[in-house]
């Protein structure tokens, strides 16, 4: 008997939430995973043929992973072994594997090893799996709400397919949560009638987590009395009591984190006010601190806007000392105050690009040497070193003259035409013309 083994119908299932109660049988069972499950799929083929190679299955909470691994589970002739990585330490992992060794060689018995949370393994725990599942000791299935490109060793996610289950859709969850209230394993047993309003916004509110729209269900069922006539309604209003406030995923430091920081970024740079101030809200209610928030907005300020409006940085600024000055709650009104002036700023990112491309020449070409006109003249001998010629700019005019300021030719920074680089850009194109001027005619000196 293997860990999904259970005894169907025990007063141990009966007390399991209902969620676990409605696990899918098989793959016909799993709703809002077409994209891997469909008909004709890759994964689904592998599944019904038994024979599956390793996978990582990364999604969200409450998609699917470990519904999947229950139907794989009922359709394999292999050994099917379970186990954590919040749970499972070296010994016991060890321990595993030597037995799935044990009956390869003794029966021919091939082991499916699922590893629920497989993020939470260390580097030890997963490269003790890695030689294992090379050779064929193992098949692995991994499941993990984390992107596994980052928090799984690479040898392994090159040994494993994986595959990105989403959020479970609306009508997906709605569909689950109207058969689980006539299934015998659900919540047949109480007579309820829920009302189709209900049921969408309990759906709406879990953001493609069916895990918790099925408990939410089971609490609105069991804690509401039932009518006169006997039967429980289960309203929209009781839906709303029953799933409190609404949960952000958003796990600090990690997928939730980065995912959301990058599309408030993303929107700032896009000029995309509304989507930018919605990402905001997300990671304030979430709990992210302001001030890294404020970082941000001041490193966008140059990468992404810059000199196309160069209040963008002083805007950022002086909102990271505002937040830090007057702190949460009221920062969130500075914090909407800058994301809303930055992303509907004109965008540049030359001053980027300009630092780039200055840094990869000095990182791989020749360090050129400063010219001597421009050397420190402050000592004495410097004039007997030749330190000498540097022409004043505030002598001239025009504050401007022509002279070698770098012994190249390379061009770095490149204005737009957005913003006030574009006044920046028509400036520059003065000066090259004074100093295409000074090349055709080399015995002026056009100030």
């Amino acid at each position: 008997m293997d860990l999904f083994d259970q005894n169907r119908g025990s007063g141990t299932e009966r007390a399991q939430p209902l969620a676990a109660r409605m696990r899918p049988r098989n793959l016909d069972d799993i709703v809002g995973q077409d994209h891997i499950l469909g008909p004709a799929t890759l994964l689904r083929r592998a599944i019904e043929a038994d024979r599956l190679g390793s996978i990582i299955l990364y999604g969200p909470p409450g998609c699917g992973k470990t519904s999947i691994a229950e139907a794989i589970a009922a359709a394999t002739r292999r050994r099917f072994e379970r186990t954590s990585g919040v749970l499972a330490n070296v010994a016991s992992l060890r321990a595993i594997l030597a037995a799935a060794k044990q009956r390869q060689t003794t029966d021919g018995e091939e082991t499916i090893l699922f590893i629920d949370e497989i993020h939470h393994f260390n580097k030890s725990q997963q490269d003790i799996l890695l030689p294992h599942v090379e050779d064929g000791t193992v098949t692995l299935i991994g499941a993990t709400t984390h992107n596994p490109f980052f928090f799984i060793n690479s040898p392994l996610t090159s040994r494993s397919q994986v595959f990105e289950l989403n959020p479970v859709s609306e009508g997906a969850i709605v569909q689950l949560l109207r058969r689980a209230l006539v299934d015998e394993r659900g919540l047949a047993r109480w007579p309820a009638d829920a009302d189709e309003d209900g049921l969408v916004h309990l759906a709406k509110v879990c953001e493609g987590d069916a895990r918790r729209a099925l408990n939410a269900l089971e609490i609105a069922v069991l804690t509401t009395p039932p009518g006169m006539d006997g039967r429980i309604a289960v309203t929209r209003a009781v839906i709303e009591q029953s799933i409190q406030k609404k949960a952000v995923v958003y796990d600090r430091d990690e997928d939730g984190h980065h995912d959301t920081v990058s599309a408030f970024i993303k929107s700032v740079r896009g000029s995309d006010a509304n989507a930018a101030v919605y990402w905001l809200a997300k990671m304030i209610y979430a709990g992210e601190d302001p001030r890294f928030i404020a970082r941000r907005l001041v490193i966008l300020a140059s990468e992404d806007i810059g000199n196309a409006d160069p209040r963008g940085l002083t805007v950022a600024v002086s909102a990271m000392e505002a937040v830090e000055f007057v702190g949460m709650p009221e920062a969130r009104i500075v914090l909407a105050q800058a994301t809303t002036y930055l992303a509907t700023a004109p965008k540049s990112n030359a001053a980027y690009l300009a630092i780039a491309k200055a840094l990869e020449d000095v990182e791989k070409g020749r360090v050129l040497p400063v010219p001597k006109h421009l050397r420190s003249a402050s000592y004495g001998g410097a004039e007997r070193l030749g330190h000498t010629g540097y022409q004043y700019a505030h002598d001239s005019a025009n504050h401007y003259v022509v002279q070698e300021y770098v012994p190249t030719s390379a061009v770095y920074y490149e204005p737009t035409r957005q913003g006030y680089e574009d006044v920046i850009a028509k400036r520059m194109e003065a000066w090259q013309q004074i100093r295409n001027t000074a090349v055709s005619q080399p015995g002026e000196r056009p100030a």
